[in-house]
Formats: C-alpha cells, sequence, structure tokens
C-alpha cells in the first residue's frame, strides 16, 4: 500500500496595513485587530497549522519600525517558516532588516517538499505602481532555468493581470507583458499569487494559475472606475500545493469588526 503524504500547505495573507500605534487605522478599520481576527480565525481552522504563511506586502502602512516589531511579535510564536515581500506602502530596507531572522525571511525563494516558492520584489521607490526592471526579469528566467525539476508558484505584490478596474490597472505591474512572456516560456511555473488589490481573483492562462488575495483589513469594489470600497470582511486564502504541480486554494472571510470611531 502507498503511503498517502499530505501536500504542502501555505496560508496567504496581504495587505495588513499595520501602524506605528496598535490603534492604528486604515479606511476607518484598526489594522492590528483585522490582523489577529484573521490569524485567529485561521488557526480556528482544522487545517491549521499549515506548513508556511505567505505575506504579500503592504505589512505596514506607515513605514515603521513600531509597525514591523508588532507584526514580528505577532507571527514568531507560530514557530512557522513567514515568508515576506515588500509592498509598495513598506519601507523594504526596514522590513528587511526587523524580519531578517528565522522565522522571517523577506525575498529570495523557499523550497517546501517539490515546489519553489519564488518571492518578488515588485515595488519601486515611491510609486504606487509596481515593476520587476531588467535585472529582475533577468533573474527569473534564470532561476527558472536551473530549477527544472521542480513546480513553481511566484510571489509578488503588483498585479500581473487587469483586475478590469480602471484605476487599479494604473497602479499594476507595468512591465507586466514581459513577466507573462518570460514565464510562458516555463511548464514547471504552475502559479502566480499577488495582493495590492484588496480583492479576491482566479484565472488559469497557458496552464498557469493567476490568484489574488483578499487583505486582512477593507477590500476594494470589484471592476470599479475610480477608488471604491467592498463591504467584504478581512480575508484570507489557504494554498494546497499538490505533487503533481495542481493547486487546491480556497478563500475564507474572517468575522467582520466593527471598529468604534
Amino acid at each position: 500500500m502507498t503511503n498517502y503524504k499530505k501536500p504542502p500547505l501555505l496560508l496567504h495573507i496581504t495587505d495588513l496595513h499595520l501602524q506605528a500605534l496598535p490603534e492604528g487605522r486604515a479606511r476607518g478599520l484598526v489594522t492590528q485587530d483585522t490582523f489577529k481576527s484573521v490569524l485567529n480565525y485561521a488557526r480556528n481552522d482544522p487545517r491549521w497549522p499549515p506548513d508556511g504563511i505567505l505575506v504579500t506586502g503592504d505589512i505596514v502602512e506607515d513605514g515603521s519600525r513600531a509597525g514591523y516589531e508588532r507584526f514580528r511579535n505577532t507571527l514568531t510564536a507560530s514557530n512557522l517558516p513567514i515568508l515576506c515581500i515588500p509592498g509598495n506602502h513598506d519601507n523594504p530596507t526596514l522590513m528587511a532588516k526587523l524580519l531578517s531572522k528565522p522565522p522571517f525571511q523577506v525575498g529570495g525563494s523557499k523550497n517546501i517538499e517539490n515546489w519553489r516558492i519564488l518571492l518578488l520584489n515588485s515595488c519601486q521607490e515611491n510609486q504606487h505602481a509596481g515593476a520587476l526592471g531588467q535585472d529582475g526579469l533577468a533573474a527569473i528566467e534564470e532561476s527558472l532555468k536551473k530549477n527544472t525539476d521542480q513546480h513553481v508558484m511566484i510571489c509578488m505584490h503588483h498585479q500581473p493581470l487587469s483586475m478590469d478596474s480602471d484605476w487599479l490597472d494604473l497602479i499594476g505591474l507595468q512591465d507586466a507583458k514581459q513577466f507573462l512572456a518570460t514565464i510562458n516560456k516555463y511548464k514547471q511555473v504552475r502559479a502566480v499569487v499577488w495582493g495590492h488589490v484588496h480583492q479576491e481573483s482566479d484565472h488559469k492562462i497557458n496552464g498557469i494559475r493567476f490568484l489574488s488575495t483578499p487583505s486582512t483589513c477593507s477590500q476594494f469594489l470589484p471592476k470599479s472606475v475610480s477608488f471604491s470600497l467592498d463591504n467584504q470582511p478581512p480575508g484570507m486564502r489557504w494554498l494546497s500545493l499538490g505533487n503533481a504541480g495542481d493547486i487546491e486554494t480556497e478563500v475564507v472571510w474572517a468575522p467582520q469588526i466593527q471598529s468604534q470611531p
């Protein structure tokens, strides 16, 4: 009888927008409270614990040391790998410094079973839109050339696909065309996941799964012409990485927190 091995499981959270003060708010919500609400909801899920937690940027709204330290203190006790990348609101230098020790990792790659997780920095200084740049694109191609025997999931902050939302599409990945042309050459690329857009989406194109995950705080209204908030609660995504390169995934919404004015 063949022994069944459970596929690696990741919890994807994104766009926490923590601030220097624990009572700091973003769009009316105390973001430390919504972050903790999502974590507590995940911990009560029968799938807990995952094999790692993926955090795809905008961890701290104001780039403050106190915000990163509180993020670090909140997750250290989980004793799980915490895979992080910066978003356009983050302070990448300070973030890398404060999250430099295990269980935290900022950027680079992580091997989990027969999967390779690539953690890309798509941020541009003082801009909300993202780009990987020539060096970043070359590094992706080099990594994919060298590692052909593992399934690959690519993680970034900015969306490489149109969200059919005029204002959001202006601040997506500016070199998305070049990025997509690069990854389409490599059959081992199975998924691309991102944050930034504060909403869920799920597409499969040329055999690659493209997934965005809701924020742990407020959500943006899908297909909106200008900035608009949705009424969806804080969210997260579970990612089960199959041995054959398949992915089972579910977005889960945590109970809505009504912050007091």
